[in-house]
Protein backbone atom coordinates (compact mmCIF):
# COMPACT_ATOMS: atom_id res chain seq x y z
CA UNK A 1 0.00 0.00 0.00
CA UNK A 2 1.31 3.53 -1.01
CA UNK A 3 1.35 6.40 1.67
CA UNK A 4 0.69 9.69 0.85
CA UNK A 5 2.71 12.44 2.01
CA UNK A 6 1.59 15.72 3.41
CA UNK A 7 3.29 16.99 0.34
CA UNK A 8 1.67 14.28 -1.99
CA UNK A 9 -1.79 15.83 -0.49
CA UNK A 10 -1.11 19.45 -1.13
CA UNK A 11 0.00 18.84 -4.44
CA UNK A 12 -3.32 16.88 -5.35
CA UNK A 13 -5.28 20.03 -3.51
CA UNK A 14 -3.65 22.11 -5.47
CA UNK A 15 -4.40 20.12 -9.11
CA UNK A 16 -7.81 19.86 -7.90
CA UNK A 17 -8.18 23.68 -6.86
CA UNK A 18 -6.59 24.70 -9.71
CA UNK A 19 -8.98 22.44 -12.68
CA UNK A 20 -12.40 23.47 -10.59
CA UNK A 21 -10.47 27.19 -10.77
CA UNK A 22 -9.86 26.79 -14.81
CA UNK A 23 -13.23 25.49 -15.57
CA UNK A 24 -15.04 28.15 -13.65
CA UNK A 25 -12.83 30.59 -15.76
CA UNK A 26 -14.02 28.95 -18.92
CA UNK A 27 -17.70 29.31 -17.76
CA UNK A 28 -18.91 26.16 -15.81
CA UNK A 29 -21.24 27.48 -12.69
CA UNK A 30 -20.67 24.22 -11.12
CA UNK A 31 -17.30 24.11 -10.63
CA UNK A 32 -17.28 27.64 -9.51
CA UNK A 33 -19.65 26.86 -6.93
CA UNK A 34 -17.61 23.72 -5.75
CA UNK A 35 -14.38 25.81 -5.88
CA UNK A 36 -15.65 28.31 -3.49
CA UNK A 37 -17.35 26.25 -1.36
CA UNK A 38 -14.15 24.22 -1.02
CA UNK A 39 -12.09 27.73 -0.49
CA UNK A 40 -14.25 28.95 1.94
CA UNK A 41 -13.65 25.73 4.10
CA UNK A 42 -9.29 26.47 3.85
CA UNK A 43 -9.57 30.40 3.84
CA UNK A 44 -12.07 29.90 7.10
CA UNK A 45 -9.67 27.86 9.06
CA UNK A 46 -6.71 29.88 7.92
CA UNK A 47 -8.22 33.32 9.45
CA UNK A 48 -9.54 31.24 12.54
CA UNK A 49 -5.80 30.67 13.09
CA UNK A 50 -4.84 34.26 13.11
CA UNK A 51 -8.05 35.80 14.08
CA UNK A 52 -8.27 34.06 17.60
CA UNK A 53 -9.04 37.39 19.53
CA UNK A 54 -11.97 38.23 16.87
CA UNK A 55 -13.70 35.38 15.86
CA UNK A 56 -16.56 37.95 14.50
CA UNK A 57 -14.28 38.83 12.08
CA UNK A 58 -13.40 36.28 10.46
CA UNK A 59 -16.42 35.69 8.02
CA UNK A 60 -16.51 39.03 7.14
CA UNK A 61 -12.95 39.06 6.06
CA UNK A 62 -13.77 35.73 4.17
CA UNK A 63 -16.09 37.63 2.36
CA UNK A 64 -13.75 40.26 1.08
CA UNK A 65 -11.17 37.71 0.15
CA UNK A 66 -13.54 35.99 -1.69
CA UNK A 67 -14.62 38.88 -3.16
CA UNK A 68 -11.00 40.02 -4.45
CA UNK A 69 -10.37 36.66 -5.32
CA UNK A 70 -13.48 36.83 -7.95
CA UNK A 71 -12.44 40.65 -9.14
CA UNK A 72 -9.01 39.40 -9.72
CA UNK A 73 -9.20 36.10 -11.08
CA UNK A 74 -8.27 37.62 -14.82
CA UNK A 75 -4.80 38.25 -12.89
CA UNK A 76 -4.14 34.38 -12.36
CA UNK A 77 -1.00 33.20 -14.21
CA UNK A 78 -1.77 29.07 -15.16
CA UNK A 79 1.57 28.32 -15.17
CA UNK A 80 2.23 29.71 -11.34
CA UNK A 81 0.23 27.57 -8.32
CA UNK A 82 -3.24 28.61 -7.29
CA UNK A 83 -2.87 28.32 -3.88
CA UNK A 84 -0.12 30.90 -3.71
CA UNK A 85 -1.58 33.31 -5.37
CA UNK A 86 -4.90 33.01 -3.13
CA UNK A 87 -2.29 33.03 -0.18
CA UNK A 88 -0.97 36.48 -1.31
CA UNK A 89 -5.08 37.60 -1.93
CA UNK A 90 -5.55 36.62 1.38
CA UNK A 91 -2.40 37.80 3.23
CA UNK A 92 -3.28 41.05 1.70
CA UNK A 93 -6.44 41.13 2.91
CA UNK A 94 -5.31 40.43 6.01
CA UNK A 95 -2.76 43.10 6.40
CA UNK A 96 -5.36 45.42 5.54
CA UNK A 97 -7.42 44.95 8.13
CA UNK A 98 -4.77 44.79 10.59
CA UNK A 99 -3.17 47.77 9.34
CA UNK A 100 -3.20 51.00 11.48
CA UNK A 101 -2.56 48.23 14.90
CA UNK A 102 0.43 47.43 16.02
CA UNK A 103 0.37 43.38 14.99
CA UNK A 104 3.72 42.65 12.60
CA UNK A 105 3.25 39.05 12.69
CA UNK A 106 0.89 39.29 9.70
CA UNK A 107 3.68 41.12 7.47
CA UNK A 108 5.98 38.33 8.46
CA UNK A 109 3.83 34.87 7.26
CA UNK A 110 5.73 33.67 4.47
CA UNK A 111 4.69 31.66 1.76
CA UNK A 112 4.94 28.24 3.70
CA UNK A 113 1.98 29.42 5.43
CA UNK A 114 -0.04 28.93 2.39
CA UNK A 115 0.75 24.70 2.75
CA UNK A 116 -0.57 25.54 6.09
CA UNK A 117 -3.93 27.24 4.26
CA UNK A 118 -4.63 24.48 2.34
CA UNK A 119 -3.22 21.34 4.47
CA UNK A 120 -6.37 18.58 4.84
CA UNK A 121 -7.27 18.23 8.40
CA UNK A 122 -6.73 14.28 8.37
CA UNK A 123 -2.97 15.38 7.96
CA UNK A 124 -2.85 17.39 11.21
CA UNK A 125 -1.78 14.31 13.75
CA UNK A 126 0.62 12.84 11.21
CA UNK A 127 2.16 16.59 11.30
CA UNK A 128 2.29 16.72 15.07
CA UNK A 129 3.90 14.21 15.24
CA UNK A 130 6.85 14.84 12.95
CA UNK A 131 7.23 18.43 14.84
CA UNK A 132 7.53 16.50 17.88
CA UNK A 133 10.19 13.86 16.52
CA UNK A 134 12.05 17.38 15.26
CA UNK A 135 11.94 18.81 18.91
CA UNK A 136 12.54 15.14 19.80
CA UNK A 137 16.01 15.24 18.13
CA UNK A 138 17.31 18.34 19.54
CA UNK A 139 17.56 16.92 23.01
CA UNK A 140 20.59 14.87 23.87
CA UNK A 141 20.41 11.27 24.03
CA UNK A 142 20.22 11.18 27.76
CA UNK A 143 16.81 13.05 27.66
CA UNK A 144 15.38 11.66 24.40
CA UNK A 145 15.37 7.86 24.61
CA UNK A 146 13.36 8.06 28.07
CA UNK A 147 11.19 10.72 27.12
CA UNK A 148 10.38 8.41 23.99
CA UNK A 149 10.11 5.33 25.69
CA UNK A 150 8.24 6.16 28.95
CA UNK A 151 5.98 8.84 27.76
CA UNK A 152 5.35 8.06 24.39
CA UNK A 153 6.09 4.58 24.23
CA UNK A 154 4.08 4.00 27.31
CA UNK A 155 6.87 1.93 28.76
CA UNK A 156 7.90 1.60 32.73
CA UNK A 157 10.57 3.65 34.08
CA UNK A 158 12.08 0.18 35.03
CA UNK A 159 11.62 -1.28 31.39
CA UNK A 160 13.16 1.95 30.17
CA UNK A 161 16.47 1.58 32.52
CA UNK A 162 16.91 -2.07 31.31
CA UNK A 163 16.27 -1.02 27.61
CA UNK A 164 18.38 2.09 27.38
CA UNK A 165 21.26 0.87 29.91
CA UNK A 166 20.41 4.23 32.22
CA UNK A 167 19.90 3.76 35.94
CA UNK A 168 15.74 3.97 36.91
CA UNK A 169 16.80 7.61 38.63
CA UNK A 170 18.88 8.84 35.03
CA UNK A 171 15.34 7.75 33.34
CA UNK A 172 13.28 9.98 35.76
CA UNK A 173 15.72 12.68 35.33
CA UNK A 174 16.01 12.28 31.71
CA UNK A 175 12.63 12.49 31.31
CA UNK A 176 12.07 15.41 33.71
CA UNK A 177 14.68 17.70 32.23
CA UNK A 178 13.80 16.61 28.62
CA UNK A 179 10.33 17.54 28.88
CA UNK A 180 11.64 21.09 30.72
CA UNK A 181 14.25 21.50 27.75
CA UNK A 182 11.35 20.75 25.32
CA UNK A 183 8.98 22.85 26.83
CA UNK A 184 11.36 25.93 27.12
CA UNK A 185 12.04 25.38 22.66
CA UNK A 186 8.07 25.26 22.06
CA UNK A 187 8.17 28.73 23.97
CA UNK A 188 11.31 29.97 21.99
CA UNK A 189 13.19 30.78 24.92
CA UNK A 190 16.02 28.20 24.44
Amino acid sequence: MERTTPNDALRSREIHLQALFLACLDGDERAYRVFLSELSGHIRSFLRARLQRQPDEVEDLLQEVLLAVHNSRHTYRVDQPLTAWIFAITRYKLTDFFRGRSRHEVFNDSLDDAAEMFALPYLEPAQASRDLHKLLEQLPEHQRLPIVHVKLEGLSVTETAQMTGLSESAVKIGVHRGLKALAQRIRGTR
